[in-house]
C-alpha cells in the first residue's frame, strides 16, 4: 500500500508542456530516495484546467501544484513528500494563501462543473484497466448482460432523455431504437472521434483519460441493437488518444471484456481503429462511414438513414465520444438519475473546450442550463488583461456568435438554436472587444471552404462566394448591397446544402449580421475596422506629442516606412507601411497608435 500517490497529467496539452520529463524527474528522484515502495506515480489524462499545466496533484492532501517545471521536481520530493511540508510556492494560485489545502471541488474552476463524461479524468491512470474496474468500470456492462434485456437498455436510454453531444442533438435512445427495430445478418456500432471543429478538444481528452468507458459504451450499445462489431473513427493527429485506445482495446480482449462469450452470456462484440486524414467532413454521420468503407469521406443523401442503411449498407448507429462516456454512469444510476440533471428538453451535462480571450483555458463539464456568464466569469476567470467580454462562438465553423446581451442564456439545445448558434460539438471560444467580429467570420468561412468536401454546389461554390464577399468588406471595397446578398446566399446555402456542414456553414456570417451589423456598416461606409484587426483598413500614426524622437521604431520596421532623425518626431508613410505593427509593439512611450 503506497503511502503518497503523485498524479501528473498526461494528457496532450501538458504533455506538450514536458510533463513527460517531470514524470522521468520524479521516477529517478523517488528511487534515488529510495521511496519506490512508498511513493505511487499515476500518469492521468486532462485534469481540465489546461492553462495551469502541466499539473501536479500529491494525495492524501491533495496539493494542487501548476506549471511545474522538470527543475521543481526534486523540491517536491524533497520538501513534500520526505519532511511533509507543502510547497507553497508552486500551488495553484487560488489556493496559495490558505493554511490548509482544499478540495479542489470548491474552487471556483470546479465549483460548478458536475462531472459525468470527465468523471474519470485526471483521477485514473488510463493505461490500466484495473484502476477503471476500481471505479466501477464494466459493472454497466456486466449488469445490462445479465440483468436487462436489449429492449430495457433502449428504454433506459430514452428515459434519460440522453441527445446525441456531437452537435445535431438527436435522442440517442431513438437512435438505438430505430437500428434495433431492424433485422440483419449484420449490425454495427461506431463511435466519431474525428472532432474537426478548431478549438476543440474535449473527445480527445476523454478518449486520453478514459477509453474504457468508451469500450464498455459500445458494448452495451451493441448489446442493446444486435450488433456484434464496432468501430471507432478517430484522427491520425491523436497520437496519445489512438494509442491508449489501443491498449485499452487489448486489455479489455484479455479480460474477456471484448470478443466472444462476454461474462459467459454469449455476446460477442469486438471493436477496430480506423484512423481518419483529418478531414473536417468526416464528422459527418455518412461522410464517416464511407471513410471507414475506404472510400473517400463524402455525404450521402439521406434517407436511407444509417439506422437502416448505414455501414456496408447494414443497420448502423454512430454516437460521438462523449455521448458514449455517459452511457455506463445512466446504467449504473438510472435514467431518473440522468433525467433530474439539466433542462426539461437537454438532459444531463456538456463538455467544453473552454479558449480564446478567457483567463482559465480548458475542459469544463457542467449541467445544461447553466448559463454562458457562469461559464466565462465563474469558472472561466472571466476576461484578462482589463478588456472586456464581447461574444463567445459555440458550435464551431456550424455555430454562431454569442453576443454579451445574451451572456445570461442558459446553455441547451434549444436556447443557442434559438439565438442563431449551436452546441455543436462543444468548443467555445471567448472573444474581448480587440476581435472583429467581421474577420471571425471570414475565419470560419476560410475553414469551410477549404474543408469542402466539394459534392455539392451550394456548398462548393456558395461558400467560396461568401468568402468572396466577406474579402471584399474586410479589404475596404464592400457595399451596402453585398450584406444583403450575403444574406439571400446563406439562407439558399442553408435550405440546399447536401449535408448538415454545409447546411451549418454560413451561422457565423449569420450571427455576425445579425448581432454585430454596426462592424460591418463600419468596414463598408467608413472604410474603418472598429476593432483594428483588418490591415487594409489600418492606418498606424505617430502622435507628435508624444513621440521623443528616439528611433526604436524606425529600427524595426521592416519596409523602412518610417523616417524621423533622433530626438525629433517621427512620421509613417502609409503607402509604404505594411501594418505589421512591429512600431507600435516596440514603442515604450505609446506614441503609435491604429487609426
Amino acid at each position: 500500500m503506497f503511502r503518497s500517490s503523485v498524479l501528473v497529467c498526461g494528457g496532450t496539452g501538458c504533455t506538450s508542456s514536458n510533463s513527460e520529463k517531470i514524470i522521468e524527474a520524479l521516477t529517478a528522484e523517488i528511487a534515488k530516495k529510495g521511496l519506490d515502495k512508498e511513493v505511487n506515480i499515476v500518469r492521468t489524462g486532462c485534469f481540465g484546467l489546461c492553462a495551469e499545466g502541466p499539473v501536479v496533484i500529491v494525495y492524501p492532501e491533495g496539493s494542487f501544484y501548476s506549471m511545474v517545471k522538470v527543475e521543481d521536481v526534486s523540491e517536491i520530493v524533497e520538501e513534500h513528500l520526505i519532511k511533509g511540508r507543502i510547497v507553497q510556492r508552486l500551488l495553484y494560485k487560488e489556493n496559495a494563501d490558505a493554511d490548509t489545502i482544499t478540495s479542489l471541488a470548491k474552487t471556483n474552476f470546479y465549483e460548478k462543473q458536475k462531472r459525468i463524461a470527465l468523471r474519470n479524468c485526471g483521477v485514473i491512470n488510463p493505461e490500466v484497466i484495473d484502476e477503471y474496474i476500481a471505479m466501477d468500470g464494466y459493472a454497466a456492462l456486466g449488469k445490462v448482460l445479465t440483468e436487462m434485456t436489449p429492449q430495457q437498455v433502449i428504454d433506459e436510454i430514452k428515459e434519460s432523455g440522453l441527445r446525441g453531444r456531437g452537435g445535431g442533438g438527436f435522442p440517442t435512445g431513438v437512435k438505438w431504437s430505430l437500428a434495433a427495430s431492424n433485422q440483419a445478418d449484420q449490425k454495427y456500432v461506431c463511435c466519431n472521434a474525428d472532432e474537426g471543429d478548431p478549438g476543440a478538444f474535449m473527445d480527445r481528452s476523454v478518449l486520453e483519460g478514459d477509453p474504457h468507458a468508451v469500450l464498455e459504451a459500445m458494448a452495451i450499445a451493441g448489446y442493446a441493437i444486435g450488433a456484434s462489431k464496432g468501430y471507432i473513427y478517430i484522427r491520425a493527429e491523436y497520437p496519445i488518444a489512438v494509442e491508449r485506445l489501443k491498449i485499452a482495446i487489448e486489455q479489455a480482449h484479455n479480460y474477456g471484456l471484448l470478443g466472444d462469450d462476454i461474462f459467459g452470456t454469449g455476446f460477442n462484440f469486438d471493436i477496430n481503429i480506423r484512423l481518419g486524414a483529418g478531414a473536417f467532413v468526416c464528422g459527418e454521420e455518412t461522410a464517416l462511414l464511407t471513410s471507414i468503407e475506404g472510400n473517400r469521406g463524402e455525404p450521402r443523401p439521406r434517407p436511407p438513414f444509417p439506422a437502416v442503411k448505414g455501414l456496408f449498407q447494414k443497420p448502423t448507429i454512430l454516437n460521438n465520444v462523449e455521448t458514449y462516456a455517459n452511457i455506463p454512469q445512466i446504467i449504473l444510476n438510472g435514467s431518473s438519475w440522468f433525467n433530474s440533471i439539466g433542462t426539461e428538453k437537454s438532459k444531463g451535462t456538456k463538455v467544453f473546450a473552454l479558449g480564446g480571450k478567457i483567463k482559465n483555458t480548458g475542459l469544463v463539464e457542467v449541467p445544461m442550463g447553466t448559463t454562458l456568464r457562469e461559464i466565462v466569469e465563474d469558472i472561466g476567470g472571466g476576461v484578462p488583461n482589463g478588456k472586456k467580454f464581447k461574444a463567445a462562438q459555440t458550435g464551431g465553423p456550424s455555430g454562431g456568435c454569442i453576443p454579451a446581451q445574451h451572456l445570461d442564456i442558459p446553455i441547451d439545445y434549444d436556447n443557442l438554436i434559438s439565438i442563431g448558434s449551436m452546441m455543436g460539438s462543444g468548443g467555445l471560444i471567448v472573444m474581448d472587444e480587440t476581435t472583429c467580429m467581421v474577420d471571425i467570420a471570414k475565419f470560419f468561412l476560410e475553414f469551410t471552404v477549404d474543408e469542402s468536401c466539394g459534392k455539392c454546389t451550394p456548398c462548393r461554390i456558395g461558400t467560396k462566394r461568401l468568402l468572396e464577399m466577406l474579402e471584399k468588406i474586410t479589404s475596404g471595397n464592400g457595399t451596402m448591397e453585398d450584406l444583403d446578398k450575403m444574406e439571400d446566399l446563406c439562407r439558399y446555402i442553408k435550405e440546399n446544402a447536401l449535408c448538415g456542414l454545409g447546411q451549418t456553414a454560413p451561422n457565423p456570417v449569420l450571427s455576425t449580421l445579425n448581432f454585430f451589423r454596426d462592424e460591418y456598416e463600419a468596414h463598408v461606409k467608413d472604410k474603418k475596422c472598429p476593432a483594428g484587426v483588418c490591415k487594409s483598413l489600418l492606418n498606424y500614426v505617430i502622435l507628435t506629442d508624444k513621440c521623443t524622437g528616439c528611433t526604436a521604431c524606425a529600427r524595426v520596421c521592416p519596409v523602412n516606412a518610417i523616417s524621423g532623425k533622433v530626438k525629433e518626431t517621427h512620421t509613417i508613410d502609409s503607402a509604404k507601411c505594411i501594418k505589421c505593427g512591429a512600431c507600435m509593439e516596440k514603442c515604450r512611450f505609446g506614441a503609435i497608435i491604429k487609426q
